[in-house]
């Protein structure tokens, strides 16, 4: 990496920038446009790319160094930079920029208006002109089901032009016709425009006037049985139950004016997953969702911006409402672009209460769920861990593969309740029963820590606490300070056969022991990846264990000096009063009553919270740890509830304090 952004040969004097609205382009040597971006002032914007490197997003820092050149074209106002940089992105396709490329396809319920007998079908192809489209939906079998209710009401065509003229050729109509779901325009039962009413009629309900619809329905059903025409009436009032099942498929959510989509996120440094809910006519009607490799450091705000661009000038039309977890800075540019896109009025906002809010949150936890689908469906493709051990093996220039890979995390708050984590992987893949947990007592920072723990894993027999063999690479959480106390502990111990890297959080970088400049493994790396696992399981890990530890020094109090009362009546204690304070605050009849507790020891309990002056007791927190905590990956229980320590694992230099080890899942 460059001691500095003039490194950069073609990084433009900065007063040569003007300071106007306007829209960027990067080229690399063969001349390809490899990133457009937009700016309200081109002079701030694009000095920020020539920034410092150590200040870069790694994805960032990997553009500006592939590139050879810049250029910019100055515009009046940020709806034509929006305007501009959105038809770059369409001719050039850049692959720095951000793709919303689905990760799937999407069925949609089609309508070909633009045949002489339109016809109903499921397509997931692109879309053309003169067909209506209508979701898309999640599963092409929830369309079909919902279709063939719908059929005996709106008996629209949905044969393919071979059956139809085949059918008209021997005048007898399908299946479909004759048990009256079809109108069977091929034999002539109805002309061309009545099929298309029928057909339009069947828009109008999918649109969302399905209440409209359902009520001439039952007005029709009254009339025929006040005419006697009881069989009519039976049919109708058939219909009326097939439309209200149709409807039920789609959960109500708002008002029957309401046409928004509701757009969340969910990211990790490299990707992030989007989800969408098209609200339509108060019902969610389809969702969509995509999986986007992040160029940039893109806040919440910056993927707005990139999913309204790509999403709905790619021909899908924007509703009135565009509901987001977070607004861009061009909010107002943005919402007069999609305003000309669709003709009428969008709004861009954040839901702050009530049922949009909800929904919201809703959004957010699929798009959450997606992308841990998405990390698990990669962890486990045995050809891309065999990639992932490939690419390691030569960014990190290892002698042989890694198939043991072991990395330590520490956790703390301001020096108390220190412990660590070892997490192994083999062969790319989790080992949690060689998993350990470390309790450190002594140690003055992270870095005395990780050596404390390095030390405490070397100096044992190798078959001893299931230790079976020394790891192929040693990843440490953080920086180059970090594997510089790793790499001295170890040289220390005289080991010189196993690889020590560091993965330092804020920009993703792999760092060597002793080297100047980090790693910088590509953005599509399965390496890095497998990296960002290992370090996310081992943070997790000793979280946990600290969040544990933390708790049974909170909730340990007076209580343990009283004669008589042992581990389970204290349990009850506090599962009755549910703290401290309103133990303490409790009458000595209230305590009397708790199972086991008689009035003697209600008597000690009282006097016991008295003369520790317990007035304000100190419950279980509910704050985080250390700081840049994080909780682990939605779903994980891989830690169990053991709290117990086995005694320090082998002898200590230069240490007299006693220390332990637990396993994962230990009991």
């Amino acid at each position: 990496m460059p001691e500095s952004a003039t490194v950069l040969p073609y990084r433009p004097a900065p007063g040569t920038i003007p300071t106007s609205p306007g829209v960027y382009r990067f080229f690399d040597p063969g001349d390809r446009v490899i990133y457009v971006g937009k700016a309200k002032n081109l002079r701030s914007r694009l000095s920020s790319y020539f920034a410092d490197p150590a200040t870069l997003h790694p994805r960032t820092y990997q553009m500006v160094t592939t590139a050879c050149r810049v250029e910019w074209v100055v515009v009046s106002t940020e709806v034509e930079a929006l305007q501009l940089e959105y038809a770059w992105i369409k001719e050039f396709d850049p692959r720095f920029n951000v793709r919303y490329r689905d990760d799937k396809t999407y069925p949609y319920l089609a309508v070909t208006l633009d045949e002489e007998y339109p016809r109903l079908l499921v397509l997931r192809e692109a879309k053309r002109k003169g067909v209506r489209y209508f979701g898309p939906y999640s599963h092409a079998w929830a369309i079909r089901e919902t279709l063939d209710l719908l059929l005996r009401v709106f008996p629209a065509r949905t044969c393919s032009k071979g059956v139809f003229a085949r059918a008209a050729k021997i005048d007898r109509p399908c299946l479909l016709g004759y048990i009256g779901k079809c109108s069977a325009p091929c034999v002539g039962r109805v002309s061309a425009a009545e099929h298309r009413e029928i057909v339009e009629d069947f828009c109008d309900f999918m649109a969302g006037k399905s209440d409209v619809m359902i009520r001439r329905l039952e007005r029709e059903m009254a009339e025929a049985a006040e005419e006697l025409e009881f069989e009519r009436a039976a049919r109708l009032r058939d219909d009326v139950t097939a439309l209200r099942k149709a409807m039920e498929k789609q959960a109500v959510v708002f008002d029957e004016a309401t046409d928004a989509d509701v757009v969340a996120f969910a990211e990790d440094p490299l990707q992030a997953s989007v989800q969408v809910f098209h609200v339509r006519a108060g019902r969610v009607r389809g969702q969509r969702g995509w999986i986007v490799e992040k160029v940039e450091d893109l806040e919440p705000g910056a993927l707005v911006h990139q999913f309204c661009t790509q999403v709905y000038g790619d021909g899908s039309e924007p509703p009135r409402e565009v509901l987001v977890p977070e607004l861009p800075g061009d909010a107002d540019a943005l919402a007069d672009w999609l305003s000309g896109l669709r003709g009428s009025r969008v709004q861009l906002k954040i839901p702050q209460r009530g049922d949009k809010r909800a929904l919201l949150e809703t959004v957010t936890r699929n798009a959450e769920q997606a992308l841990a689908q998405h990390k698990l469906k990669r962890a486990g493709d045995l050809s891309l861990r065999g990639k992932a051990l490939e690419e390691l093996t030569t960014a990190l220039e290892l002698d042989s593969a890694p198939l043991r890979v072991e990395c330590y995390d520490v956790s703390q708050l301001q020096g108390t309740d220190v412990v660590a984590s070892m997490v192994v992987f083999e062969d790319g893949v989790p080992r949690k029963s060689e998993y350990r947990r470390f309790i450190i007592r002594g140690a003055t920072d992270d870095l005395s820590a990780m050596g404390e723990v390095l030390r405490r894993r070397f100096t044992q027999k190798q078959e001893s606490k299931g230790f079976v063999y020394p790891p192929n690479l040693i990843v440490v959480d953080g920086g180059a300070p970090q594997v510089g106390a790793a790499a001295t502990t170890l040289a220390g111990l005289e080991i010189t056969d196993v690889a020590v890297v560091g993965l330092a959080k804020r920009l993703e970088e792999v760092w060597l022991p002793d080297d100047e400049f980090p790693v910088i493994l590509p953005r599509t790396s399965e390496g890095l990846y497998l990296l960002q696992r290992l370090r996310d399981e081992a943070h997790r890990f000793a979280i946990t264990f600290h969040r544990e530890r933390r708790s049974k020094r909170m909730t340990a109090s007076a209580l343990d000096d009283v004669a008589g009362l042992g581990e389970i009546r204290k349990k009850a204690l506090l599962k009755r009063f549910g703290s401290l304070k309103k133990l303490a605050a409790a009458s000595l009849a209230e305590i009397s009553e708790v199972p086991g507790i008689g009035p003697r020891t209600a008597e000690a309990v009282l006097a016991a919270l008295a003369g520790a002056g317990q007035t304000s007791a100190v419950a279980q927190p509910a704050g985080s740890g250390g700081a840049g905590e994080q909780s682990g990956p939605a779903g994980d229980t891989g830690e169990s509830d053991s709290t117990g320590v086995i005694p320090d694992i082998g002898a200590v230099q230069d240490m007299s304090v006693v220390q332990g080890v637990t396993r994962e899942g230990e009991q």
